[in-house]
């Protein structure tokens, strides 16, 4: 009696793991269990990407307003600014009549905002809740300097001096407070002089596409550096928008209609990504149960361990993939829903939530692509190549950090494409798939002949050893576990104790009734007897 209920709860579980392990066709032929999971998650696919294109192109006049206020903020602030930014500065000025116009210039027209700029902006209040202008020097604290003596005597420690303007006295005879003793610059101790203000504008551009408006808050600081005392003030421009919730708004038409449809999609989306969310957790806890199952029954049958290889096969890893897209795709349509009602104005922090969540389930459907043996050959050969790829890549970024570090220290002086380790990186990086050879090793200046030769012998190295040795192994690894791929299912996968478990067929294995032909179509049709030795992917 004991071994007739040993034999009874072998073969539950032989057939609850082969279950486990089909896919949702082969389910529904089996079961006749409809695969609710794989519907929800391709009707997921269609509302989650429509929900990011709409929220994408409303993103766009957010991104497309900031720049052109910035660009325009330049031409009204910015004394013969060209339009064009020198290197990572807007402008520079090279005289002290030219300073003194360019401060001049910026703080008259600030008070003249209201009668040049054509865009809908007012002033704002700063950090002390003021409306004006602040206007900071930075200089030495102290010093003396002749430099045709080469005697210098100053005192290193730094003094702020700060000076308010507000409207009511730009308002004033301009010469008051440009006589000011403020603007008396010391240049051979000055540092820098920074302009900031505050500026509110409303972007009214999206009323065209029947959403709500904007309001804005821009940040703008205007900055003479003098730090490098070359004979050369370098000018930076720089404009921080923070979009606000506006106080009154009243807009009449058809806008608040379309924005109350737009909030019960992102509604539906929630849903569907809970619901998906809920399926898949309830399916890993099923997988973790089973395997418990599994495990217990070897170890009393067999008298051993299962292997690690086999206990990751009940760990489905499209679930968690699928788990962690539903999460930020719940979080992202909160806010997305938050922003649409003018609640909140975090556009950066939804759009790496909505683009990532979209990213994960677009890279989900290979899940499915996987039934299909064609399609399975890539899928296998991606994660049988994945870890030496990564054992790989760490060895190659040694040598390739140290090439950073290298061409940084002796090149940056140099070439503009080695002036910080950010653009050293992606400069080799381009170098490594062909691009912009040629510039690269033109531009070098020829001010030094010990640093020109050494930066030829530095990026032919790195040519010739990264192109025709390290990316000839990185696709030599990948195309070994392409052919070891086709091998196996040429002659067979190796067999582990789960697929040998799985393969002791019971004399009362049931055959369940065809399923329907149109859910065959439009799934996948029934694997052949020859590629039953495929590990099917769950």
């Amino acid at each position: 009696m004991a071994h007739l209920d040993s034999e009874v709860t072998e073969e539950c579980l032989r057939e609850d793991l082969k279950f486990y392990f089909m896919n949702p066709c082969e389910k529904f032929r089996a079961r006749q269990q409809i695969p609710w999971k794989m519907g929800l998650q391709i009707l997921k696919i269609v509302m989650v990407t429509t929900q990011l294109v709409r929220f994408g192109l409303s993103n766009q006049l957010v991104v497309a307003f900031k720049e052109e206020n910035t660009v325009a903020f330049k031409h009204l602030f910015l004394r013969g600014y060209s339009g064009v930014d020198e290197d990572e500065y807007s402008c520079s000025v090279y005289t002290q009549e030219d300073t003194y116009e360019s401060i001049f210039f910026a703080i008259s027209q600030f008070h003249q905002l209201r009668n040049l700029s054509l865009g809908t902006l007012g002033y704002g209040e700063n950090e002390d809740n003021r409306i004006g202008l602040k206007v900071c020097k930075q200089h030495y604290k102290k010093g003396t300097m002749f430099p045709s003596n080469e005697t210098l005597n100053i005192d290193s420690d730094i003094e702020i001096d700060c000076i308010h303007l507000d409207l009511q006295t730009l308002s004033k005879n301009p010469q008051d407070w440009k006589n000011s003793s403020f603007f008396r610059l010391a240049f051979y101790r000055l540092l820098q002089v920074e302009i900031s203000f505050h500026l509110k504008g409303i972007d009214l551009q999206t009323i065209h596409s029947r959403e709500l408006p904007d309001c804005y808050i821009f940040q703008n600081t205007i900055i003479f550096d003098n730090k490098a005392h070359s004979g050369k003030i370098k000018i930076y421009f720089d404009s921080d928008a923070n979009i606000e919730e506006c106080k009154d708004l009243n807009i009449s038409g058809s806008i608040q209609r379309n924005t109350q449809y737009v909030l019960v999609f992102d509604a539906f989306v929630i849903v569907i990504c809970l619901a998906s969310l809920i399926l898949c957790t309830r399916s890993i806890v099923l997988g973790l149960r089973l395997r418990k199952r599994f495990l217990n029954f070897f170890l009393e049958k067999y008298k051993r361990c299962v292997c690690n290889a086999d206990q990751w096969e009940f760990i489905n890893r499209w679930y968690i993939l699928v788990i962690i897209s539903d999460l930020m795709s719940i979080i992202g349509s909160i806010l997305k829903m938050e922003i649409k009602a003018k609640n909140l104005t975090n556009y950066d922090l939804c759009s790496i939530l909505l683009g990532t969540s979209t990213l994960f389930v677009w890279v989900g459907v290979i899940r499915y692509l996987g039934y299909f043996q064609a399609y399975n050959v890539l899928i296998l050969t991606m994660q049988a190549s994945l870890p030496k790829v990564l054992r790989f890549c760490a060895c190659a970024g040694m040598i390739y950090l140290g090439y950073t570090f290298c061409g940084w220290i002796v090149l940056g002086p140099y070439h503009d494409k080695f002036e910080n380790l950010n653009t050293v990186a992606e400069c080799l990086f381009s170098l490594v798939n062909g691009d912009d050879m040629y510039a690269t090793f033109a531009h070098i200046q020829q001010k030094s002949l010990l640093v020109w030769l050494f930066s030829r012998l530095y990026l032919y190295s790195f040519i010739s050893l990264f192109i025709y040795m390290i990316l000839s192994l990185f696709i030599a690894i990948i195309t070994d576990s392409y052919d070891t791929i086709k091998k196996y299912q040429q002659n067979g996968f190796p067999v582990t104790d789960l697929q040998e478990f799985l393969k002791e067929c019971g004399s009362k294995e049931k055959c369940q009734k065809e399923s329907s032909a149109f859910l065959s179509c439009i799934c996948c049709l029934r694997r052949n007897g020859s590629d039953d030795h495929l590990m099917l992917i769950n």
